[in-house]
């Protein structure tokens, strides 16, 4: 089989962005993509496209074709919720490495904050819930991701002042990346103070509403300066809805997790980067724990000694992740991808971590129902 790469990605900045739709962002985002692979449109021949709620198109992937100008012989959209990203890099992958194509455009954008009210957005997402036993009783998704973490905080001993250590570490990575929506610096203390959401999640433990769009180049040939390859991808999904969870211990992560390694032929030890989904914070511990990068309950514990830290030896979501570099829905969670790239490939600008050589990934998707991870390797 053919090996995949990512061969470039382009990212839009994230927050509110008036009178920019959601193929406004597309395009925006898989121009960047291109200048930054050095392939013209009409080497691309295929694309996987996101969905968008502000843009309910049955065929977005073909309609982002023809506005976009380009003619692929293969055109896919995906629906996955958050962890769509990351399938559609698995996908691409997959098409490459069969030689189904030779240069995969996957591209995402909404503008979730512009292009509707703040009360459709959140009846929108709350359809992940179960229709006749979640939603008619009121239920959103920080309401399912509040009734998580009371329960796996229970079990494991984690406290809202651990969560809210996340939510610091993400802000202040955040603040340093010029497209991200919230840069100011933010404390414990002012997280814990935050407006409650659904206890015990506070504002400041969830992600914003954001427009943006992000796009990943995957082809049959690296980067003239990186040859950075995806070596492995693993998927699981043990469940659609909160109550038909059986094991809070167990979402499906972790065995996401072991088929992408039993692919790459790697160990959690290998890995030097991560880019974790984090849509809350109370997900953001969960997925560290259940994918091995941590003890159960004890994430926070080494947040602080400093694992996670840019400089630490498993940097993480140097961007700031969802929860600070912003949410617009699908590209909200390709952005962890789009800057393992910029990373691992030595061209962060000021923002560089040191030299990294093997990222892992993971995306989940609904209330941590569907998951993808994804091995992306240096290997020059």
């Amino acid at each position: 089989m053919n090996t995949s790469y990512i061969r470039g990605a382009g990212t839009t900045r994230f927050g509110r962005m008036d009178g920019k739709g959601a193929l406004d962002l597309m395009a925006e985002a898989a121009e960047q993509a291109l200048d930054d692979a050095g392939l013209a449109r009409a080497e691309v021949d295929g694309v996987l496209c996101g969905y968008a709620t502000t843009l309910p198109h049955l065929m977005l992937a073909t309609l982002f074709a023809e506005r976009f100008g380009i003619e692929p012989s293969y055109a896919h959209g995906m629906q996955m919720g958050g962890a769509t990203g990351a399938g559609m890099v698995m996908l691409a992958r997959e098409l490459v490495r069969s030689g189904r194509c030779r240069n995969v455009l996957v591209v995402a954008g909404e503008n979730r904050a512009s292009g509707q009210q703040r009360d459709n957005a959140i009846q929108t997402l709350a359809q992940v819930g179960d229709p006749d036993y979640e939603v008619p009783n009121g239920g959103s998704v920080p309401a399912y991701y509040a009734l998580l973490a009371s329960r796996y905080m229970h079990e494991t001993g984690l406290t809202e002042a651990d969560l809210a250590d996340f939510a610091v570490l993400m802000r202040a990575n955040a603040s340093r990346h010029p497209l991200a929506q919230l840069r100011t610096p933010i404390t414990r203390d002012e997280v814990l103070a935050s407006k409650t959401i659904a206890s015990p999640l506070k504002l400041l433990d969830c992600c914003p509403i954001s427009d943006g769009g992000v796009a990943i180049l995957v082809s049959d040939t690296p980067h003239p300066a990186c040859d950075l390859a995806i070596t492995g991808a693993g998927q699981a999904h043990r469940h659609q809805h909160l109550t038909a969870v059986s094991d809070t211990h167990n979402f499906g992560a972790h065995d996401a997790a072991q088929r992408a390694f039993s692919e790459a032929g790697r160990a959690r030890g290998d890995i030097d980067y991560l880019a974790i989904y984090d849509s809350f914070t109370i997900t953001l511990a969960i997925l560290l724990e259940e994918t091995g990068f941590a003890p159960r309950g004890g994430s926070a514990a080494r947040l602080r000694d400093g694992a996670f830290a840019p400089d630490g030896p498993l940097a993480l979501n140097t961007h700031g992740g969802l929860l600070s570099f912003g949410h617009s829905g699908v590209a909200g969670g390709m952005s962890h991808v789009a800057e393992a790239w910029l990373q691992m490939s030595g061209r962060a600008g000021d923002r560089q971590i040191s030299p990294r050589r093997r990222a892992f990934v993971h995306a989940d998707g609904g209330v941590l129902s569907s998951h993808v991870s994804l091995i992306i390797e240096r290997r020059d």
